[in-house]
């Protein structure tokens, strides 16, 4: 994330911190609002780690890793005693 986007998240955590706290004078300290407290605390932490985190390469930047898969058959021994799944068992007596 850039220093912007943080900066920008943890204003909003902010304002939703101040939601909580006044759903917590309305509501009282009632488990839901427990939880949401909990989230937000969260949302905190998670902000702070996110804080120090390099900037991720974007997927399509990364060099695309090709991975050969021959047009043969695969060779029927490799299959040998193994069940279709969803099929319950169907070829299972065969050898």
């Amino acid at each position: 994330m850039s220093t912007s986007e943080i900066a920008e998240l943890r204003r909003t955590i902010g304002q939703l911190r101040q939601c909580v706290g006044a759903l917590r004078s309305r509501y009282g300290d009632a488990s839901a609002i427990r939880r949401l407290a909990n989230d937000v605390e969260r949302l905190d932490i998670d902000t702070a780690d996110l804080d120090g985190v390099p900037l991720a390469v974007p997927a399509q930047a990364k060099a695309a890793e090709r991975v050969p898969v021959p047009d043969t058959p695969y060779d029927p021994a490799l299959w040998h005693g193994a069940d279709d799944e969803g099929v319950g068992g169907y070829k299972r007596d065969q050898r």
